[in-house]
């Protein structure tokens, strides 16, 4: 069974800034854009852990936050 973070979306947070995360193909990325990180996820299963994330250049992070109907310099949900 493989990850769905639509299910966990109220639980599933960024461990460092506790910010929410939306999917981008194989990871979670926060919404936080100070931050701008990126969690993997191998063989269905998301990795939390701040030592193993990313940072998303700012560029990256504004289109993620695009696609996923969020404003791109806030990373809050576009109205």
């Amino acid at each position: 069974m493989s990850f769905d973070p639509q299910h966990l979306q109220d639980i599933i947070a960024c461990p460092k800034t506790k910010a929410k995360l939306v999917r981008d193909g194989d990871f979670l990325v926060s919404i936080d854009p100070a931050s701008r990180l990126r969690y993997p996820i191998k063989d269905g299963i998301p990795v939390m852990l701040v030592e193993e994330a990313t940072k998303v250049p700012q560029e990256e992070w504004a289109e993620i936050m695009k696609r996923n109907d969020r404003n791109p310099v806030s990373g809050e949900l576009v109205s």
